[in-house]
């Protein structure tokens, strides 16, 4: 093992810790949940991992909105997940995930959280409020800045969301011109997806084009995926049965449906909930440019 991927986990376990930390302070419960379940919510390019009669859990996202539904109201989660075929280099099969979940909450208020614990972590780690990432310094102690799809599209991506939803170009364009475009010296907030992309977020009141949901970029690193949650039963079940069809139309074998998930459904308060990757986040503390960086194995040395 060299030493740059030895002292990256004595820092992988400090971020661990302060985000244990940061969590417990503000009142969260840490839980843990099933890892291997009947079913995982139905994605078009998410692959899960069969094991026996189950899957092992892509998120342990429906789990512990099961768990606002019985009552908890804020709960935090840090555990393993595995998706299948994902291997690159700010990818491996097995990775881990933070989730956190919060009642009587929106997107707004994880916006705040990922602010607090980002400028924890970075305070923490590195001892201040900045960081050095590939060369771009970044600092943490100013906010994060947000844009919305739509405004980033009119700016950086030379076409409107419409028709590069309507031609297919929508996650190269995301890719090659708005995400290389967004801010390097702070952390930046994408924000306002389309409908049609808007998976358990729900639409946003006024203008339900688009769905309260939003994602967290630093130092052109995505590290998390939030959302206002989608509380209508009838609703997130039509967008699972689409999913499926989108599989089954390029080839994919449609996935069962997550039922008990669902008869809870109609129990979840107004609620936002969000996941962020810790080996990203690991691996823009120790300015590592490859997952293989920050983590104990990878899948090629088992």
């Amino acid at each position: 093992m060299s030493s740059f991927r030895r002292a990256n986990l004595h820092l992988r376990a400090k971020v661990l810790q302060t985000v244990r930390e940061f969590f417990v302070s503000r009142g969260f419960l840490e839980v843990e949940t099933p890892y291997r379940i009947p079913a995982n919510a139905p994605e078009e390019y998410i692959e899960p991992c069969q094991a026996g009669a189950g899957y092992l859990h892509t998120s342990p996202e429906l789990c512990m909105k099961r768990l606002l539904c019985r009552g908890y109201e804020k709960v935090f989660q840090i555990c393993r997940c595995w998706r299948d075929n994902e291997r690159g280099r700010r990818h491996v099969p097995e990775f881990t995930m933070l989730e956190w979940y919060r009642a009587d909450s929106d997107y707004f208020d994880l916006m705040e959280d990922c602010r607090g614990l980002l400028e924890q972590v970075v305070r923490t780690v590195c001892g201040g409020t900045t960081l050095t990432y590939q060369g771009s310094e970044i600092g943490f102690g100013t906010g994060i800045r947000r844009i919305t799809v739509r405004e980033a599209f009119a700016r950086f991506g030379g076409t409107t969301v419409e028709a590069a939803l309507q031609d297919g170009t929508f996650d190269e364009i995301m890719v090659t011109a708005i995400e290389p475009a967004l801010p390097q010296d702070t952390p930046a907030i994408l924000m306002d997806y389309p409908a049609a992309l808007a998976a358990l977020a729900r639409l946003k009141p006024g203008d339900p084009t688009v769905g309260e949901r939003f994602e967290l970029y630093a130092g052109g690193l995505e590290l998390a995926n939030g959302f206002s949650e989608l509380n209508d039963p009838y609703e997130q079940r039509a967008r699972f049965m689409e999913a499926n069809d989108r599989r089954f139309r390029t080839g994919l074998p449609p996935l069962p449906l997550p039922e008990p998930f669902l008869a809870d459904l109609e129990n979840l308060p107004p609620s936002a909930g969000i996941a962020l990757g810790i080996d990203r986040l690991v691996m823009l503390c120790a300015d590592a440019e490859r997952i293989d960086d920050v983590i104990a194995f990878t899948p090629e040395e088992l």
